[in-house]
């Protein structure tokens, strides 16, 4: 059993990472299509062949976007796992000069009480949400891990309605200790979820001023503490835009074949944020590194082709147009009408009501996205898309490796696509405007004859019309 002292080898090395890449623009064009046969096959990429893609000249970009397509559809279909992130604390010790919540910017910081966390949560269910994603600053004084678990506790047992509930919650908070890990999944947490922010060490410590966040070693190896703690889903990201972009994407990959190597399982979820303006932050003086669009679509459509079947998420960073162009090339998770700031959903509740805006919430960030949720499942299913608020494989124990057998069977058809079906009847049924229930409904009739399994499809069908009828909720496979 590994314990807090545990003894890790280094598993990131920048001067490797560096020559490899280095090495890769160097790649002839039959090794390239040589590696996007494999990719094709689902066959998963080593680090070394991640290097070659993300270094390939161009003209193999049709190629390298057909793939991903391609994987996208045959491993997940036309599902889109939705959530919503909830912010219960912006109280924070570091100083990462990236970010708002940074702990020498001046504004009124504040945590929400287990009631407020109970209002919040029920606007997101109002949305239609059953998945989010609880983010805290580092500050073990006024967020401690107790703290934490409180409002786990609470978002669990809070009942907006008779049929609304969130089922899953994925926890973003700082690196913490196996003990912390053990009572995160005493609780129930879904997916741990951890942003390196960078991989490489220098550029880190030039932006983690101060801290507990600024050691990064204890950082990097979070994830095998969280695994010593019982946690085998686990979900990792970088902030593309501190680093050489390339350099980032590699270095992910070769963490995910460590946890792989030591674990058996590998990220269950790729989070893929570029940074973006927030208070007390310049972008153009500091942060040479963002990745343009067409970079940034190249290393989404390449991750995609290195661990097919694990999720990749994209937020409200990106545009509509941009979340649009990487549903193609990858993407498979995405949230929607995020509130990026602490009591941020009740605080758009009230500028409904009275138009008047809170001038005291601090954002984490500057969103790109503002469409309500209902317009951007609107818009999902006019792409042919189905969105899903499925929670059912956390439900069932399908996680960590036991999730990852379930995909690489290529039994997930039978059980992810049904399932989402029937959270989108719930969606249709209880939040959704008359368009859009009625478009929903048109995507979900024709949905339904595609679940390959003839007994799978005719019990889906008979769950969808108890849903519809009001005789039941929650049902999955």
């Amino acid at each position: 059993m590994l314990i807090e002292t545990m003894e890790i080898e280094e598993f990131i090395r920048p001067e490797e990472i560096e020559t490899i890449l280095a090495q890769a623009a160097d790649t002839p064009d039959n090794e390239i299509e040589t590696i996007l046969d494999r990719a094709s096959r689902f066959e998963g990429l080593s680090h070394l062949e991640v290097a070659r893609l993300l270094k390939m000249d161009d003209k193999h970009l049709d190629r390298l976007f057909q793939v991903a397509r391609r994987i996208k559809e045959e491993i997940y279909g036309n599902r889109i796992v939705m959530f919503a992130p909830l912010y219960v604390s912006d109280f924070c010790v570091n100083r990462c000069a990236y970010c708002a919540y940074n702990d020498c910017h001046s504004f009124k910081r504040r945590k929400l009480t287990q009631e407020e966390v109970r209002d919040e949560i029920i606007e997101i269910v109002r949305m239609g949400h059953k998945r989010i994603a609880l983010e805290a600053g580092e500050d073990d004084v006024n967020c401690p891990i107790d703290y934490i678990l409180d409002c786990l506790r609470t978002i669990y047992k809070t009942q907006a309605d008779l049929s609304g509930e969130i089922r899953r919650v994925n926890v973003n908070i700082a690196a913490t200790t196996v003990e912390n890990y053990r009572k995160l999944k005493a609780v129930g947490i879904g997916t741990y979820i951890l942003f390196q922010e960078t991989y490489h060490q220098p550029t880190y410590e030039k932006y983690h001023l101060a801290g507990p966040k600024r050691d990064y070693w204890y950082h990097t190896t979070a994830f095998d503490r969280a695994m010593a703690g019982g946690i085998d889903d686990v979900g990792a990201g970088v902030l593309f835009g501190l680093h050489d972009p390339y350099f980032e994407a590699l270095a992910m990959m070769l963490h995910n074949e460590h946890l792989e190597k030591t674990y058996g399982v590998g990220f269950h979820t790729i989070s893929v944020p570029r940074i973006r303006p927030a208070e007390g932050v310049d972008l153009s003086a500091v942060y040479p590194n963002i990745p343009d669009d067409p970079t940034f679509k190249k290393i989404v459509a390449v991750l995609r082709l290195a661990v097919p079947y694990t999720g990749i998420i994209i937020s409200t960073r990106e545009n509509a147009a941009m979340r649009k162009d990487l549903l193609d090339c990858g993407i498979t998770q995405m949230s929607a009408c995020s509130a990026v700031g602490v009591g941020g959903y009740m605080a758009e509740k009230r500028r409904r009501e009275t138009g008047v805006v809170d001038q005291e919430l601090t954002a984490q960030f500057a969103k790109n996205d503002e469409r309500t949720a209902d317009e951007i499942i609107h818009w999902l299913m006019e792409e042919g898309l189905v969105p899903s608020w499925c929670t059912a494989c956390y439900r069932s124990g399908r996680t960590g490796d036991r999730f990852m057998a379930l995909a690489k069977s290529g039994q997930i058809k039978n059980v992810c696509h049904p399932n989402a079906l029937m959270t989108l009847s719930e969606y249709l049924e209880d939040y959704a405007s008359p368009e859009v229930k009625a478009l929903g409904y048109r995507l979900v009739d024709r949905e339904l004859d595609k679940v390959p399994k003839p007994e799978h499809r005719e019990k889906a069908r008979q769950n969808v019309e108890m849903i519809r009828s009001g005789q039941s909720r929650d049902l999955f496979f």
